[in-house]
């Protein structure tokens, strides 16, 4: 019963390319060289292992002055304290990183923007946790420069929600617009190889009909990589979370829709299993006979006495929906997240007027 509710009470369906307002061109491309994933070489881990590869001749000399830390274990604070800091090698050290960073990620969005799927991208908005520090910022500073040397026509900025809200807000451009005319708020899940995060996002409708305006009124943090909990053990975490969520969403008198949004890694299919992508997710995701809005929608199939609708699409294009309010001058734009890989998504914008401008413009002609 819980998985015809799914596939059938949902607008769009799970992972769909064709989204109230874009048109999902392509995500979670897996790009490779010789050396394996491209991704892999613009991602958190990559910036470490960079910064570690530059402190190796010093620590033999015991000259170090980032100290005995690997670079995994300094907090993204002290670098950044690093960078203006008094101690000019620590900085140096770090713009150092940062610079031959920066020439991997310019490297890793030119090949993607040269893919049939990225051609013509105006924009491209950078999320992920990299993305939350001064280095972070600069680094795409250093690669929106190197790809404009390089004669690409793009541009490249930081996404503007931090990056812990914005894949819980980029899920309410997945629902369905009777939802804001009825309701103030939803669920929202972003799933993550380390974290689970679920918040309740106040959509602000009446303020700003396009979103622009939507924030996170409450959120919870689950650090399952901790735990390490079955799947199971993680769904059943999940549904305590968000019942959690419910209930103070009712004590503060918020109507609260009947839908929950998911992030979540990987190759979302369109009946909510996993192709793929969902390896670092406690247990295997990935199975066909797993399905999450399913198991959702039996652990809670009503909210405020309607039926729920679960509706799941990749984390990557979460993040980056969460930018279509700004993105309005362009027509086709992309995300990159930084986090444990690279995600991506590429899309572009749908009319809003069904058409109108082009029946006007072929008025004019005749």
């Amino acid at each position: 019963m819980a998985e015809d509710i799914v596939t059938t009470t949902g607008i769009a369906r799970h992972g769909a390319t064709r989204l109230p307002s874009v048109e999902v061109d392509s995500f979670n491309i897996e790009l490779k060289d010789d050396d394996g994933f491209l991704g892999d070489r613009a991602s958190k881990g990559a910036f470490r292992a960079i910064l570690d590869g530059l402190r190796e001749p010093l620590k033999k000399n015991g000259d170090d002055p980032l100290g005995k830390k690997s670079a995994g274990e300094i907090a993204k604070s002290e670098l950044d304290e690093a960078l203006v800091g008094d101690d000019i090698h620590a900085s140096a050290l770090v713009h150092g990183a940062i610079e031959e960073f920066a020439q991997e990620l310019a490297h890793v969005t030119g090949k993607f923007l040269k893919t049939k799927a990225w051609a013509d991208t105006e924009r491209i908005v950078v999320g992920g946790g990299f993305r939350q520090s001064r280095v972070g910022e600069l680094a795409i500073a250093r690669t929106d420069i190197i790809l404009k040397a390089a004669d690409f026509k793009v541009d490249l900025v930081p996404i503007r929600f931090h990056p812990d809200d914005a894949g819980l807000i980029g899920t309410l451009h997945l629902a369905p617009s009777w939802i804001f005319e009825a309701h103030d708020s939803i669920l929202a899940v972003d799933i993550g190889g380390t974290n689970i995060r679920c918040g309740v996002v106040a959509t602000r409708w009446k303020k700003a009909p396009d979103l622009s305006k939507a924030a996170v009124w409450k959120s919870e943090l689950w650090r399952h990589a901790n735990d390490e909990p079955t799947r199971e053990g993680a769904v059943k975490r999940l549904v305590t979370m968000l019942k959690d969520l419910i209930a103070a969403s009712e004590k503060e008198g918020l109507k609260l829709a009947p839908f929950i949004g998911i992030a979540c890694p990987g190759v979302i299919n369109e009946d909510g299993t996993i192709e793929k992508g969902a390896q670092n997710l406690p247990g295997n995701w990935e199975s066909s006979k797993f399905n999450l809005p399913a198991s959702l929608v039996e652990a809670i199939p009503e909210i405020g006495g309607h039926d729920t609708v679960v509706l799941m699409h990749n984390d990557g294009v979460a993040q980056g929906l969460s930018e279509v309010p700004f993105m309005q001058d362009v027509e086709h734009w992309g995300v990159l997240t930084i986090g444990t890989g690279l995600g991506n998504a590429r899309f572009t914008n749908r009319r809003k007027d069904n058409g109108k401008d082009e029946k006007k413009a072929k008025k004019s002609k005749d």
